[in-house]
C-alpha cells in the first residue's frame, strides 16, 4: 500500500512537469506568403470605352417610283461594288424612253427642214429681179431725159419712165424686206428646231437616267443589311423608300474618348498632320472585345477631332482595324488600350501587399532575419496587379501578399515565396512596329 501510494505520487510530479514545460515552450512563426519586389521598365497602358463604326456606311433608296420586282441578293452576306441588288419594274421607262428617241427623231427632222434656204434663195431671186427691173428703169429715164428736152419725143414719154423707175425703186425696198424676212424666219426656225433637238436629247437622257434607276447596284463593297421592303411593294412614291444599308467593314473604324490628360501624354506619338513627319516608332493599338478577348489585329490612329468637349474634358479619336475575316460589325463595345507612357526601371509593389491604414498605403516588409517591418509606401501609377512605388520599398525586398492581417511589426514569421499575380509584362526594346508591354489601367 506505502508502495502504490509512493509510485502515485511520482506519476503526479512526472505529469506537473510535462505540463510546466509545456506551458513554456514558444510558439512555431506564423507562416506567411511573400513576393520580392522587382525593378523593371514597364509600360503605362489606358483602357478606353469604344464603339466600331463602318465607314462608309450607305442608304439604299429607290429613287423612282414603280413595283419592286427582284431582291437578287443574301440578306446578312458580302456584296460587291456594281452587283445588282434590285430591279424595279422596268415597262414604264422603257416606253418613256423611246418616246423621248422618237421625240428627238422629229426635232432633227425639223431642224433639217429648218435649215432648207429655198425660201431665202427665192426672196434673194425676187430681190434681184427687182434690181433689174429698177436699173432698166433708171436707163429709160437717162435716155428719154436729154429726148424729152429737145422735144424729139413727148414729154408723157419721160413721165412715164421716171414713174416706172419710182415704183422699180418700191419694189426693189419691197424685195429686201421680203428677203430679211425669209432669213430671219430661218434663223428662227432653226434655233427652235435646234432647241427642240437639245430639250430631246435631254428628254433621252432622263429616260435613260430613270430607265438605270431601275436597276440598283452597289455602291461600295461591304455587308449588307435586311431587305427593309419586300417584293411586290411599290417603292419609291412620294419619297425615295430605303431598301436596305451597306456598310463597310475591312478596314473597321473604332471610336472613343479620351481625356485630356491622357491625350497631352499621346500626342507626342500620334501625328495625323499629313504635312508632319510620321513618327519612327507608331503607336499600335489592342482591341478589347466584350468576351475580354483581344482581337488579333492591332489598330492604328487616324483621326483626332478638332476640339476637346469642355463638358467632359474627353477628346474623340478615331482608330482603324484590320477586318479582314468581317469578324467585327457595326455598333459593337469594346476597350481599346494603348500604351501612354514608358516607366523605365519602376519599382514594382503587389496590389496584395498594400494595405490602407489611417488614410496611408504601407506594405509589410520580411528582412533577412524574417522579422516584419512596417512601410510607409509612395505609389504612383497602377500597372495590372502592381503598383509603381516612388518610396517606402527597395527593389529586392520581401512583402508581404497572403496573411498580412496575422502580423505585426517586429514578429518572426515563416515566408513561404509566393505569385503576387499576374507579373507586368517588361517593356523590350523599341522595335519599328511598336509593341505595347504592360497591362496598364487606370
Amino acid at each position: 500500500m506505502r508502495t502504490w501510494s509512493f509510485l502515485m505520487a511520482l506519476l503526479a510530479l512526472t505529469a506537473g512537469c510535462n505540463r510546466s514545460q509545456a506551458v513554456k515552450a514558444p510558439p512555431p512563426p506564423t507562416e506567411v506568403g511573400v513576393a520580392v519586389v522587382e525593378q523593371r521598365t514597364v509600360g503605362l497602358e489606358r483602357d478606353f470605352t469604344a464603339r466600331t463604326e463602318a465607314v462608309p456606311t450607305v442608304e439604299i433608296r429607290a429613287r423612282i417610283s414603280g413595283v419592286l420586282e427582284q431582291v437578287l441578293f443574301k440578306e446578312g452576306t458580302e456584296a460587291k461594288k456594281g452587283q445588282t441588288l434590285f430591279v424595279i419594274q422596268q415597262a414604264e421607262y422603257k416606253a418613256a424612253l423611246e418616246t423621248a428617241r422618237a421625240q428627238l427623231a422629229k426635232a432633227q427632222a425639223d431642224l433639217t427642214r429648218a435649215r432648207d434656204t429655198s425660201i431665202v434663195d427665192r426672196a434673194r431671186a425676187s430681190l434681184d429681179e427687182k434690181k433689174a427691173d429698177y436699173g432698166k428703169a433708171q436707163q429709160d429715164v437717162n435716155r428719154y431725159k436729154p429726148l424729152a428736152e429737145a422735144r424729139a419725143i413727148p414729154q408723157q414719154d419721160l413721165d412715164t419712165s421716171v414713174a416706172q423707175e419710182k415704183v422699180a425703186a418700191a419694189g426693189v425696198q419691197v424685195a429686201e424686206a421680203a428677203l430679211r424676212d425669209a432669213q430671219l424666219l430661218q434663223r428662227t426656225q432653226v434655233q427652235l428646231s435646234e432647241a427642240a433637238v437639245e430639250s430631246a436629247r435631254a428628254s433621252i437622257i432622263q429616260a435613260e437616267l430613270n430607265m438605270s434607276y431601275t436597276t440598283i447596284h452597289a455602291p461600295i463593297t461591304g455587308i449588307i443589311g435586311k431587305v427593309m421592303v419586300d417584293r411586290g411593294n411599290l417603292v419609291g412614291k412620294g419619297e425615295p423608300t430605303l431598301l436596305a444599308t451597306i456598310s463597310a467593314v475591312d478596314p473597321i473604324y473604332v471610336d472613343f474618348s479620351v481625356a485630356e490628360a491622357d491625350y497631352l501624354r499621346l500626342a507626342a506619338r500620334v501625328r495625323l498632320d499629313p504635312n508632319a513627319k510620321a513618327p519612327a516608332n507608331p503607336l499600335p493599338l489592342d482591341l478589347i472585345l466584350a468576351d475580354n478577348q483581344t482581337f488579333p489585329h492591332k489598330g492604328r490612329f487616324v483621326f483626332v477631332d478638332r476640339s476637346v468637349d469642355a463638358k467632359t474634358g474627353t477628346i474623340g479619336v478615331r482608330a482603324e482595324f484590320p477586318n479582314p475575316d468581317k469578324f467585327l460589325r457595326p455598333g459593337q463595345f469594346g476597350r481599346v488600350r494603348t500604351v501612354l507612357e514608358d516607366r523605365p526601371d519602376a519599382i514594382l509593389v503587389p496590389q496584395l501587399a498594400v494595405v490602407e491604414q489611417q488614410g496611408a498605403k504601407i506594405a509589410m516588409v520580411v528582412d533577412g532575419n524574417n522579422t516584419v517591418a512596417m512601410r510607409p509606401l509612395t505609389l504612383d501609377e497602377r500597372v495590372g496587379d502592381f503598383y509603381i512605388a516612388t518610396a517606402g520599398v527597395k527593389p529586392g525586398e520581401r512583402v508581404i501578399v497572403d496573411g498580412v492581417q496575422k502580423v505585426r511589426p517586429g514578429m518572426q514569421v515563416k515566408a513561404v515565396a509566393k505569385a503576387a499575380a499576374d507579373k507586368p509584362v517588361e517593356k523590350p526594346a523599341e522595335k519599328p512596329t511598336g509593341t505595347p508591354a504592360g497591362k496598364a489601367q487606370r
